[in-house]
């Protein structure tokens, strides 16, 4: 194995098999682990550990769950902490990114499971340059105007991850505390949507902002693209995959 994370790999089922529950360490009952078994995923995906209740002892149950990464083409283990999003689920998320074509094996109290990762697709949006750069593995493959939010409704700015990807999204201008009725309301049926927050941030086709894009950030948050730039992210993206906001 070329590296691991708490103590030594326990037992592991192969990518694409299931993931298998077995004899769970006393008080800690696993319910799921993501990524899913056989999956392929993006680099920046988190290991996500979910437990059957609450977890009093969070040290107990994070060494625990052993990661390691395997195969011919891994570089090696990546650094990484746990973030505890909640009492009973838990993330181990690297400090920086996976190796592109990965081995994933995972074990958390008895229950194993193994991903994979694609290419290391990173999506850099610029608002100063009113741009949104996308790379594959290191080499720049698309370039694309884009507009971000406006300076009373900014795109926030840091490290993401690709969350989910909707072929089509209902954007709401009420989910963000603006009225219908407000000058700036909006319902709007959107599409090519990658979700970068929870909070409603999306990467998506925007055709009513086409003239703005690669000037001037229009939006209200979102980072929007012309039609055809859309739907080439949303093909090219996978879930997990690093999105990076800067100023």
């Amino acid at each position: 194995m070329a590296g691991s994370v708490a103590l030594v790999m326990g037992a592991s089922t192969g990518i694409g098999q299931a993931a298998q529950a077995v004899q769970p360490a006393p008080g800690f009952a696993v319910a799921a682990i993501e990524p899913a078994a056989g999956s392929v995923v993006g680099v920046a995906y988190p290991v996500i550990v979910t437990f059957t209740g609450p977890v009093s002892d969070r040290v107990g149950a994070e060494r625990g769950i052993h990661i390691a990464v395997t195969g011919k083409t891994a570089s090696g283990m990546p650094s990484g902490h746990f973030e505890w999003v909640s009492d009973d689920v838990v993330h181990w998320v690297p400090d920086g990114y996976w190796s592109p074509h990965s081995t994933i094996e995972v074990d958390a109290h008895g229950m194993s499971t193994g991903f994979e990762t694609g290419d290391a697709v990173l999506g850099l949006a610029d608002i100063s340059d009113h741009t949104f750069t996308v790379s594959v593995n290191g080499d720049t493959l698309r370039v694309m105007a884009a507009s971000m939010g406006k300076p009373k409704r900014p795109t926030p700015i840091g490290s993401f991850t690709a969350l989910s990807k909707e072929r089509t999204v209902k954007f709401d201008s009420r989910t963000i505390g603006i009225p219908l009725n407000d000058p700036e309301g909006y319902l709007i049926n959107g599409e090519y949507g990658v979700r970068v927050t929870w909070s409603g941030v999306y990467v998506h086709s925007a055709p009513w902002s086409v003239g703005s894009q690669g000037y001037s950030n229009v939006s209200h948050g979102c980072i929007n693209l012309s039609p055809d730039d859309a739907a080439w992210y949303f093909n090219t993206v996978r879930l997990g995959d690093p999105i990076v906001v800067q100023a």
